[in-house]
């Protein structure tokens, strides 16, 4: 919980009455392994703190292979965002790589923080800004380089996840196959 707490702080100022409102409207929720926090075809009605654990979002293409579009690990938000706000199913798949804890607010309790806590807007305003340009960043740059290069970006950004999480969705996520990223894995040794 101090793990939230700390990062909410990070955007704006919440006084002690503030943070306990907070943290009562707060569920915790753990998830196993392979277990999907949200699917596709289904409105979010609830966002995820990631206490623990990497999530991995992900999304069938039109030839019914599995994609890969992002991970996120602890100490970030979680939520399908377009589809929470819009209140429209989503397209996208949010799935635990590992065991997770996460604290979830349900939409209600989003509600009432911001009808309580004066300034809760602007901070939840402020953590999605965050959230939408480190996810133009993370897509942005790979669109234009060579899959030696997006993995070697990637072990770069994300040093703790490359052994944390499948080859195969690795691979997924950088747009390749398992086999060329086996064979990139071994010329960089």
């Amino acid at each position: 919980m101090e793990n939230l707490i700390n990062y909410l702080l990070q955007f704006g100022q919440l006084n002690q009455p503030q943070i306990d409102l907070v943290k009562s409207k707060v569920k915790v929720l753990e998830l196993k392994k392979d277990e999907y926090f949200s699917e596709a075809g289904k409105v979010p009605k609830r966002v995820a703190f990631i206490n623990e654990g990497i999530l991995r979002v992900s999304y069938f293409n039109i030839k019914g292979e599995e994609i890969t579009k992002y991970f996120i690990d602890e100490n970030n938000f979680a939520v399908d965002l377009s589809s929470y706000t819009q209140k429209i199913a989503s397209s996208e798949y949010v799935q635990a790589v590992t065991d997770c804890s996460l604290l979830i607010f349900s939409t209600e309790s989003l509600s009432e923080l911001s009808i309580t806590i004066i300034g809760w807007d602007n901070i939840i305003s402020q953590i999605t800004s965050k959230a939408l340009f480190e996810k133009v960043n993370k897509l942005s740059p790979m669109l234009a380089e060579d899959a030696t290069t997006r993995y070697n970006d990637f072990l770069k950004k994300f040093p703790t996840l490359a052994n944390r999480i499948p080859l195969s969705y690795l691979a997924s996520y950088l747009g390749i196959t398992q086999s060329s990223l086996s064979r990139i894995r071994k010329n960089i040794r």
